[in-house]
């Protein structure tokens, strides 16, 4: 839901978000006319296109009330990180999240690079205080 602009109070999907400049697309929302020259290949003209909202300006709706909210994370007894609505006109319910990012745009690496230090140099012990290893001499 957009909670500040020309647009304030209406809601919409999330169409494109811009991490870099704190920014999100809402689709059909804060619509500005955009003026193209005409070129090789395409007509000119007026054209109304989606404008990008900061993110502050832009709430997630609670899924029970249905009205604007915070959103925290807390962890299910079962061990799942989960969002879950709060602030004034939350209900507590837990927020699912959308499918666009449950996928990952860079996949984790399987395979070990160059850098990566072995497992044997990580768990080695390399320190105890009662033996005095590691310690230095003063």
């Amino acid at each position: 839901m957009i909670i500040r602009g020309k647009d304030k109070g209406e809601s919409g999907l999330i169409k494109r978000v811009i991490r870099s400049q704190n920014r999100v697309i809402v689709e059909g929302k804060n619509l500005v006319k955009k003026h193209i020259k005409q070129g090789e290949g395409q007509t000119g003209g007026i054209f109304s296109m989606e404008a990008p909202l900061h993110v502050s300006n832009v709430q997630v709706i609670d899924p029970v009330t249905g009205k604007p909210c915070k959103t925290t994370y807390k962890y299910l007894p079962d061990g799942t990180k989960v969002r879950v609505s709060r602030g004034m006109n939350a209900s507590g319910a837990v927020i699912p999240r959308p499918e666009i990012l449950k996928e990952r745009k860079k996949p984790r690496p399987t395979s070990h690079g160059p850098k990566d230090t072995p497992i044997e140099h990580v768990l080695e012990k390399t320190y105890d205080a009662k033996a005095g290893i590691g310690m230095p001499d003063l």
